[in-house]
């Protein structure tokens, strides 16, 4: 990248012409509102409001959408060496329960986050389903998870974790299915929610309690603990399962884990205005006139348009992520940008710092680093962010996130639009980086920029020398199985990051903030 003295003088001279370009373009600004304000250029009906209408952004058809996928190894993902929890705002909670209002059973309590807005999200009005005829109701043939729909009578009995489908008319076989309601049925510990749909020959159970809303019964659990798959395997399925009956919808979670659900309490509330049933232990015969039983899910963090309710895209979910927080509306620039008149702002950089494995060796290089590159460095350890609330607020006050490929990275959803994903890959794993957050990252609207560290920038190196496989050929290491890749590449590397060969990199950052 040329001589450090040179890349330095190239960023400064950057921020200065920027800067200068801003003054001039105020200066100019107000020079012609002087003019039109004092010379009464624009002729004003008396009667007329003296105010300026807001115009409000609509959302463009061309924002970015999730145009590509995980390649197929990307399930890896459901490994238990992925299982780690040193990455992901991940410490449980216990959650008081309170009795549910007048129906007997149980239910969680979601602290109330005020009503907010659904503009920012996409949202499109649900349509009341209609009961179809011979059709069936459950669909077990993705490879990802099973998911039934029952429209028109369906009976919820919790505690023997049993859907029961009322046809109108009971001419069916009686069908019944046994499901997974998480978004990874290949799970063998999660517990599976008996569905069945009635014929003649059997009593349909009376209802202690009658719905006129949809309701959705789902699994926790799985990999949750972990911020990547709270997100991927939870959050996203719920959003595109559950987003489309705007908050009026019951869920009714099995394997239930309250802390889960006091920690991402912010996003249950923009999912629902009604209490959530512990579905294990409720006592009632629950009817609904709609249910789902399990989640939508696309692939691993991300979402297909093409298959969505409405067409949800990546954007969307981001958008409604942020909006669950409270944080600043979509028309609202990145802070360096929004603050530019400032002559002292410093583009704002989070630097992901992991505990266990993929640490930087040298992390007071680094932040040394950033800093002569001209960052405000916000150093954070998420694992030890006991208050979402305001560690999703930190990182809305960056304009970039940078760490080593892990579940850390995940936050970028709290980010906005045009913010920056800094993605240092450690060696070995490139076939995997972009799928689970470069694709992500663009599909959300942010710039990504990935760093593939060299073998002398991993401790790999140092431990079995340049002509050992796991350095001369990463290949045959991912040929031999994931258990291998997540032993090598994930668990036992740490990075030495080349500040200089890293360089130009964080040019291109500063590029896209700029």
């Amino acid at each position: 990248m040329g001589s450090p003295k040179a890349a330095k003088s190239m960023v400064k001279q950057r921020i200065c012409r920027r800067r200068l370009g801003a003054l001039l373009a105020a200066t100019l600004v107000a020079a012609v509102l002087a003019v039109v304000v004092f010379s009464d250029l624009f002729a004003q009906d008396p009667n007329a409001s003296s105010q300026f209408d807001t115009l409000r952004p609509v959302r463009d058809a061309s924002e970015p959408t999730d145009t590509g996928g995980s390649p197929n190894k990307e399930d890896l993902a459901t490994s238990t060496s992925d299982q780690e929890l040193d990455a992901g705002n991940s410490e449980p909670n216990q959650e008081e329960t309170t009795p549910a209002e007048s129906d007997g059973g149980t239910a969680t309590s979601v602290p109330d986050q005020g009503e907010k807005s659904t503009g920012g999200s996409g949202l499109v009005q649900y349509t009341k389903c209609t009961p179809g005829t011979g059709t069936t109701i459950c669909d077990l043939s993705n490879q990802r998870y099973d998911i039934c729909k029952l429209c028109g009578d369906a009976r919820i009995i919790g505690h023997s974790s049993t859907v029961m489908y009322v046809p109108q008319s009971l001419t069916s076989n009686g069908e019944e299915w046994s499901i997974p309601a998480q978004s990874r049925k290949s799970l063998p510990w999660i517990k599976k929610v008996t569905v069945k749909s009635l014929n003649a020959s059997q009593l349909e159970p009376s209802c202690t309690s009658r719905h006129a809303i949809p309701a959705i019964v789902f699994a926790l659990g799985g990999f949750t603990g972990n911020i990547w798959h709270d997100v991927s395997d939870v959050l996203l399925p719920l959003f595109l399962t559950a987003h489309q009956f705007d908050r009026d919808v019951q869920l009714l979670i099995t394997n239930n884990q309250p802390w889960f659900i006091k920690k991402y309490s912010a996003i249950f509330h923009r999912i629902t205005k009604h209490k959530i049933i512990d579905f294990d232990t409720d006592n009632q015969v629950r009817c609904y006139p709609h249910v789902i039983v399990g989640l939508r899910s696309h692939r691993d963090f991300g979402i297909d348009p093409n298959a969505a309710p409405h067409n949800y895209t990546m954007m969307d979910f981001r958008l409604f992520v942020r909006e669950s927080f409270g944080l600043p509306a979509p028309e609202v620039d990145i802070p360096y940008r929004a603050d530019k008149d400032d002559p002292e702002r410093k583009p704002r950089i989070m630097l992901i710092d992991r505990v266990k494995t993929r640490r930087f060796m040298n992390a007071p290089d680094v932040l040394q680093g950033l800093d002569w590159f001209g960052f405000e460095v916000v150093k954070a350890d998420p694992r030890i962010e006991s208050n979402l609330d305001e560690f999703v607020h930190l990182v809305d006050s960056c304009d970039a996130i940078m760490g080593a490929h892990g579940a850390g990275l995940t936050n970028m959803v709290f980010l906005r639009s045009g913010a920056v994903l800094v993605h240092i890959v450690p060696y070995g794993i490139e076939f995997m980086a972009d799928g689970f957050y470069g694709a992500p990252a663009r599909n959300m609207g942010l710039r990504h920029v990935q760093y593939s560290i060299s073998p002398d920038e991993s401790t790999l190196l140092e431990k079995y020398g340049w002509n050992h496989t796991v350095i001369k050929d990463p290949e045959a290491i991912r040929n031999s199985g994931w258990e291998k890749v997540g032993e090598l590449y994930m668990s036992t590397q740490d990075i030495v990051l080349n500040m200089t060969r890293f360089g130009p990199s964080l040019l291109k950052a500063i590029e896209f903030i700029m």
